[in-house]
């Protein structure tokens, strides 16, 4: 019997392999003879359509490759098949029919040129149904039409799902296109149905009453699914215009979507949403062109999708009644609910529920806290439902699945890096208050979801993670900018214009609202953790001086109170304590500092610290976690978090300076000593690794505390530098903010010097403990970084404080630093001295002490060969400093040291040849040297009597410290502080001339500030006569040559400063005529000036001031001068300088002193009567007697 049956099997797959084959090869043999395209038709019905059962079983027993050439021989038969004049939709419809069943029954390989035919016939044929079917026409036949078109768009997948891997980019190409074409002409079927039912919910519904294989949603889903996984693969690769056309499709289908503002929350629709946004996020990770048109159409798209599935749903976790007076306020609960179902039916494993998820029912969605807490923060779309866990309920309800891989979808399109927000900054700002909220946060809102709705409404805590990764990446991208722009006011009236500052200010309020609520009252720790993310960009995005006043404290004490309260999971309790301690950190370190938190820190420390009853002490939280605990993690946050407060609020230091002497001395004296190795690249010993950072910052917490008690405010400046103090430049000085200097804020700087000694007396008091108490536990610790921490608290104190320690004391800080940058066998610690020496020798009376001098020049001219580049910056910053103190000790220098500034200048110049930021300290070295060493060339000295060691001779002297031991400050020698020091090196200014200009060709903008400001400076010296030295006239083509084409404002502004500061036309020497000349130029073309970047603007008013007042210099100088090319340029220009001063005259209005006022009138009338002489000498006496008259006005 079984040999009967296999032989009856064989037989019958034998008959139908011959059945195949007869039909096919007659085909071939009738259509020869081009037969009229009707003909055609007939045939295909008689021999292939009649008979298409069979041929479809009988399709698995032939080879591939035969059955391959048959279909391709059919698809050439369609454009003949066209041109009939009757209906070819069946033709086509039961063609489409017998292609897709046999690819689903055999794997075909097809070329590439069958694989264009194959793909552009699909085409037509699709155009074809979708074209002629319509509303008018039978029910019955628009679905064989939709189930036709439907095969033709699966067949494809069949095709592609096992031949991408061998598909060129030409062919992937012609793939998208083919999509996009199905694509276009099923969306462009749907919108007329739409409109011929004169129904607009009349589309969505189609999907409903067809059945899902032939549904026009279900082509569009494969559609969109097969575009993603083309772009997925190869979108980097594709041109263009490939990129550009999706875009524009995927634009169409979004914009109409929203203009019906209604999603259809069914399975077949979740599918089509979540395949289309898929796709639109694909795509948009693969730019090929700008987005800007396309940004404000797909965010109002996108938006819609926010609160899908969620608008007839009553398992919303909607907050309580809100009332509106601010963060403060919110005092109820956020429950995190996630949808579950009672069913008591027997378990399914989660690969089998898809089957029959369409038929689940959808119940009221309860809370499940507990279980949410395992759900994962990973998105994908493509994820079967076992992707879910068995506690998430969505694996039982598949609608509301499905619908929230939706509203994912839709949030990824904005979130990642390469997405809306990200690709597009400018244009993506702009649509900010279509999807942040602008008021009422903590409201439902259906209707106006923004990305706040789902962080704190949405039932699924995947939704509210990608919600919260969404907003970081906003506010930690480039359109995050934009909000320091910002500013608070009220809320205008409804359909009022709110300016763009406006709505950025109340989205930031808005924000700070909901965030801070949601930190409050959230109990998962992984969308904590994001919360915390989200809220550390917001206060480093938040300008608060232009928002409520109140904001920052609320801020503080939400922080606090959480912080208080702790966090339910054990596991997460450390990590989230020190997440939202540093979160305290960033708001307490918030710059201006805020007068409020100010006012709130007083208050505490009038109640105690512990704080009133009711209105607990951030200070006191701060030194509880900062004390000794079982967490040095936790420990270490909270000293950074006090440090914060100590820089920026350094007016009470002085009332909490028990707490933390007591809090540090503490620590010095119970964490252990670990080795310096345990700190970099150990695994082993975490708890070490650990106490030394938490050591290291209670340091820091000591060196921060006792610089806001001495009133640090930066390196004091011992250079008499008044280059820039011009009437008309003088408004212009900026103050330079010092990073390493605590914050005092405008209202100290009127009491500075009314406090000064105040200050001196109670820094000395503390820096006395300090000493005793704190410094020697840790000053030879055997961690380089606790060692490299004391160190550096030194470069923390003041002249005053230090000159009001004892001798003792004196004597101690200056061994250590010493020894530290000299013995130390750690570059950081190496470093730490030198900058500490950079700061203390510019105390006056240290740089008085030749001998404290000459062991800091040793000190630092070694780390000056560091083979570390962090040591040689150090190094050379503070040999600059020391450069520019020796002024102050030149009369104490024998013939002995004489050495030691031969060893500086060769030292300063060899470190020009270094890299730019060590090249900039060696050029402000040399620059401060040039200021005072004298010219002992034969032109170079000016009558000035020299002593038999080559010293200038003292005339004017002063009483100055003797260093005739470095533990006795005596005043016994005496020191002419404006005399040259003479050197024996007489080439000396050609060296350093030659090292300038050779760093304004190969050094930064710094380098380059620097080099002007040191010519400055070598022009000061008064034993260098300019007019004989064959330098000069490079130096001064240099700086003519930045100040015209430097990009760099603020290095136009030095190189101006610098040729103004000759005195005289013979300073010049036979340079003055190109320097008046180039300043005219300057001015003449100063307003088409094309300003590089925004940044400088604010210099732009300077630079103007400033070459005004050179201008005025140098002509009034110019009528001394006997060159006559000169005199006939400023005939030449004298149109020019006339409107120029009569523009000048008329802005002396806008002065603001009379002083100021008369001082400039005083530059321009010596300017003017200048330019007056020159004109009578060449007898243009009306041209003259302009210039006498604009001096008559000035008066």
């Amino acid at each position: 019997m079984a040999s009967l049956s296999s032989s009856s099997s064989s037989s019958s797959s034998s008959s139908g392999v011959r059945s195949w084959r007869t039909a096919f090869l007659t085909l071939r043999d009738e259509t020869l003879a081009s037969p009229p395209p009707s003909a055609i038709l007939n045939l295909l019905q008689h021999l292939l359509f009649s008979n298409s059962q069979s041929l479809i079983a009988a399709a698995p027993d032939l080879p591939p490759h035969e059955i391959a050439s048959d279909i391709i021989f059919l698809m050439e038969l369609v454009p003949t098949c066209s041109d009939a004049g009757e209906d070819t939709s069946l033709t086509f419809i039961n063609m489409c029919h017998l292609i897709h069943d046999v690819c689903q029954r055999v794997s075909l390989e097809i070329n590439s040129p069958s694989w264009a035919l194959m793909l552009d016939t699909f085409g037509t044929m699709v155009e074809s149904f979708l074209g002629k079917a319509g509303s008018k026409r039978v029910f019955s036949e628009n679905a064989a039409r939709f189930k036709a078109a439907m095969e033709c768009v699966e067949t494809v997948r069949f095709l592609v799902s096992g031949y991408h891997r061998k598909c060129s980019l030409p062919e992937n190409v012609q793939l998208v296109k083919f999509l996009l074409r199905i694509v276009s002409c099923s969306h462009a079927e749907l919108y007329s149905l739409s409109h011929s039912s004169g129904n607009q919910r009349y589309t969505p519904e189609i999907g409903k009453r067809i059945p899902r294989y032939n549904s026009l949603w279900e082509v569009q889903t494969i559609a969109f699914t097969m575009i993603a996984a083309v772009f997925s693969r190869d979108g980097s690769s594709f041109p263009g215009d490939i990129w550009q056309s999706t875009m524009e499709v995927l634009r169409k289908v979004m914009d109409t979507l929203a203009s019906k503002s209604v999603l259809v929350e069914d399975t077949i629709m979740s599918r089509f949403y979540i395949s289309l946004l898929h796709c639109l996020h694909v795509v948009l990770t693969n730019p090929k062109g700008p987005l800007s048109d396309h940004v404000a159409g797909f965010v109002a798209a996108l938006r819609i999708f926010f609160i899908y599935g969620l608008t007839n749903r009553t398992a919303l976790a909607v907050p309580g009644t809100v009332h509106r007076q601010g963060p403060s306020s919110v005092n109820h609960g956020l429950s995190s609910t996630e949808p579950t179902k009672n069913d008591s039916g027997p378990y399914r494993p989660p690969h089998l529920r898809k089957k029959n998820g369409s038929g689940v029912r959808r119940h009221k969605a309860q809370d499940s806290r507990s279980s949410s807490d395992h759900e994962s923060s990973v998105v994908d779309f493509t994820s079967s439902d076992s992707d879910y866990s068995d506690t998430d309920g969505s694996a039982k309800d598949s609608a509301s699945l499905q619908m929230s891989k939706a509203r994912l979808a839709a949030i990824a399109c904005i979130q990642g890096r390469a997405d809306l927000c990200q690709a597009d900054p400018k244009s993506f700002t702009a649509q900010w208050t279509m999807i942040l909220p602008t008021n009422d946060v903590l409201q439902l809102r259906k209707y106006e979801a923004t990305l706040m709705t789902c962080l704190l409404f949405d039932p699924y805590v995947k939704a509210r993670i990608a919600s919260a990764a969404t907003l970081a990446a906003m506010l930690d991208g480039p359109s995050s900018i934009f909000l320091q722009v910002a500013e608070y006011k009220e809320s205008p009236k409804r359909g009022s214009f709110t300016a763009l500052s406006s709505s950025l200010g109340q989205i930031l309020m808005q924000l700070h609202t909901g965030i801070l609520y949601l930190i409050r009252h959230e109990t998962h720790g992984g969308l904590l953790v994001s919360l915390f993310k989200i809220l550390m960009l917001l206060i480093s995005s938040t300008p608060y001086a232009r928002m409520p006043e109140e904001l920052l404290p609320t801020l503080i004490m939400s922080l606090r109170a959480r912080v208080e309260e702790g966090f339910p999971s054990k596991s997460d309790q450390t990590s989230l304590l020190v997440v939202a301690l540093s979160c305290l950190t960033a708001a307490l370190s918030t710059s201006p500092s805020s007068p409020k938190v100010k006012e709130m820190f007083l208050d505490e420390i009038s109640a105690g610290f512990s704080g009133a009853p009711g209105k607990p002490s951030v200070l006191f939280t701060l030194f509880q976690y900062a004390e000794k605990s079982t967490s040095p993690a936790i420990s270490f946050e909270a000293l950074q978090a006090f440090r914060a407060v100590s820089h920026n609020y350094p007016n009470i230091m002085v009332e909490c300076w028990e707490q933390v002497s007591t809090i540090v001395y503490g620590f010095l004296r119970a964490t252990p000593e670990v080795p310096a190795r345990q700190w970099k690249g150990h695994s082993g010993n975490t708890v070490g690794s650990l106490g030394e950072k938490t050591l290291t910052a209670a340091v820091k917490v000591l060196d921060e505390c006792l610089r806001a008690i001495s009133g640090y405010k930066g390196t004091e400046d011992i250079l008499d530098d008044r280059l820039l103090d011009t009437p008309f430049t003088s408004d212009c000085m900026r103050q330079k903010k010092i990073s390493s200097a605590p914050s005092y804020g405008l209202e100290n700087t009127k009491e500075t010097t009314g406090d000064e000694p105040k200050a001196s007396k109670s820094g000395s008091e503390y820096w006395c403990e300090a000493i005793e108490k704190h410094i020697p536990l840790i000053l030879w610790h055997t961690s380089p970084m606790v060692r490299a921490a004391t160190v550096t608290c030194f470069a923390g104190i003041t002249s005053s404080v230090f000159f009001s320690l004892t001798e003792e004391k004196q004597d101690f800080i200056l061994s250590s630093l010493i020894n530290a940058a000299v013995n130390d066998d750690v570059p950081s610690v190496r470093s730490a001295g030198c900058r500490a020496i950079g700061v203390i020798t510019c105390f006056p009376q240290i740089s008085q002490s030749a001998e404290t001098l000459q062991k800091f020049i040793l000190a630092v001219e070694s780390n000056t060969h560091d083979p570390l580049v962090l040591v040689r910056i150090t190094a050379s910053w503070a040999l600059a400093n020391i450069c520019d103190s020796l002024r102050h000790c030149i009369s104490d220098f024998s013939s002995e040291r004489h050495s030691l500034v031969a060893l500086l200048i060769d030292c300063a110049l060899r470190l020009t040849k270094d890299g730019d930021k060590i090249k900039s300290n060696a050029v402000r070295a040399l620059g401060n040297l040039s200021r005072f060493l004298q010219n002992r060339s034969p032109y170079g000295i000016h009558d000035k009597s020299v002593n038999c060691v080559g010293l200038s001779t003292p005339t004017n002297s002063v009483e100055v410290l003797s260093s005739s031991s470095d533990k006795k400050y005596g005043l016994r020698f005496a020191s002419n502080l404006n005399q040259p020091l003479p050197m024996g090196d007489s080439d000396w200014p050609e060296r350093m001339v030659q090292a300038f200009l050779s760093c304004v060709t190969t050094g930064n903008v710094k380098v380059q500030w620097n080099v002007c400001h040191a010519l400055s400076n070598l022009f000061l010296n008064e034993t260098l006569r300019l007019q004989d030295m064959d330098w000069a006239p490079s130096v001064f083509s240099i700086l003519l040559l930045l100040l015209r084409d430097s990009s760099n404002f603020k290095i136009r502004i030095q190189a101006a400063a610098a040729l103004s500061v000759p005195a005289s036309v013979l300073d010049y020497g036979r340079s003055f005529s190109d320097v008046v000349q180039g300043l005219e130029h300057i001015f003449e073309n100063f307003g088409l000036d094309q300003i590089s970047t925004p940044s400088s603007f604010k210099y732009r008013v300077a630079l103007e001031k400033q070459l005004t007042s050179t201008m005025l210099h140098v002509l009034s100088l110019a009528s001394s001068s006997d060159h006559q090319p000169l005199k006939d340029f400023l005939v030449k220009k004298a149109a020019f300088f006339e409107e120029w001063f009569k523009a000048l005259c008329s802005s002396l209005g806008e002065t603001s002193t009379q002083p100021e006022a008369d001082r400039k009138k005083e530059m321009i009338s010596l300017a003017v009567q200048s330019l007056t002489e020159v004109y009578e000498s060449r007898n243009h006496h009306s041209v003259a007697q302009k210039f006498r008259n604009l001096t008559n006005n000035i008066s």
